[in-house]
């Protein structure tokens, strides 16, 4: 955890989500109702109503802060969800081998060969509307990822010693699996409940901008499509959507940053390549340039 405090990117990431993270909160109390009918429509930014008013004239400011909540919520279940079927489907694939790896692996290269979006649309289409609707989609959807990077990983830690090590002494498969495996794809699983939340975040908000959704509900998704059902971009009314589209920038900007630490700390090659860095001054390393050779690595930090 220390060295993970140390990254400047992973401290800007967690800064970044910290702030949403406080605003999802206690957010929504301190806005006001974001449904409420408050000024005129489309009104510009002002000191009463500081990032303008929708086209039916509800505040955007409060809309962005109720989206915040129940879009990061989604993500979060969604991301969880997603890496925990990944992972009890690529560990049992890759420690058991045989025919149950052939099977799950068909099972796995099928969702993969799906096409994402068009299938997310198609389901959705003939569901009920809803956040529920959408997570279920999501999590159905985007398993398959994770299941086949934490199989290959299963597969090398299998041939680990202290895996055999334990079959030899007689654990169970089940003990062994989270005991034994489980605990050693710590990075992996983090660094994929990254991607995986980056994922639901960014499809939920473009099933819902295609009206796939709950309209009823206020989430960034649904900010976007009634920004562009009341014609925000002809009308010149930037603030519509301006405000939920940084907000998503900014919480994948946020994530990515600390994905980006986590592999910087969990590479020895990248956290190596980092600190030669840091310690020769340069901001690169030159692939066809003399190797400098450090005299002291002393006040070298990882």
């Amino acid at each position: 955890m220390k060295a993970l405090l140390d990254n400047r990117k992973a401290l800007v990431g967690l800064a970044i989500l910290a702030v949403f993270a406080v605003v999802a909160v206690v957010g929504p109390w301190l806005v006001g109702d974001a449904g409420e009918f408050v000024a005129v429509p489309l009104s510009p930014p002002s000191l009463s109503h500081w990032f303008g008013t929708t086209g039916q004239g509800q505040d955007v400011l409060a809309q962005t802060v109720a989206g915040t909540r129940s879009t990061l919520l989604l993500g979060v279940i969604v991301g969880f969800l997603t890496v925990a079927i990944g992972a009890v489907v690529g560990t049992a694939a890759g420690y058991f081998g045989g025919w149950t790896d052939e099977v799950l692996t068909l099972v796995i290269n099928l969702f993969l060969l799906m096409p994402g979006l068009p299938l997310c649309v198609v389901i959705a289409a003939y569901l009920p509307s809803g956040s529920a609707t959408i997570g279920l989609v999501l999590v159905v959807t985007g398993w398959a990822w994770s299941a086949r990077v934490i199989r290959a990983q299963a597969l090398s830690l299998r041939q680990s010693v202290f895996v055999s090590a334990a079959v030899v002494i007689g654990e169970s498969p089940l003990r062994i699996v989270l005991l034994e495996i489980l605990p050693n794809m710590t990075s992996l699983l983090v660094t994929s409940f990254i991607g995986a939340t980056i994922y639901a975040i960014g499809a939920e908000v473009g099933l819902e901008f295609l009206g796939m959704g709950d309209i009823g509900a206020v989430t960034w998704g649904t900010n976007l499509y009634w920004a562009s059902n009341d014609v925000a971009l002809p009308s010149g009314s930037w603030w519509t959507f301006v405000p939920t589209g940084a907000s998503i920038a900014l919480v994948g900007f946020a994530l990515a940053m600390i994905n980006n630490a986590l592999d910087e700390l969990s590479n020895p090659r990248l956290g190596a390549e980092r600190a030669f860095v840091r310690a020769t001054g340069r901001k690169r390393l030159e692939i066809h340039a003399p190797t400098p050779v450090l005299t002291s690595v002393a006040n070298v930090r990882r």
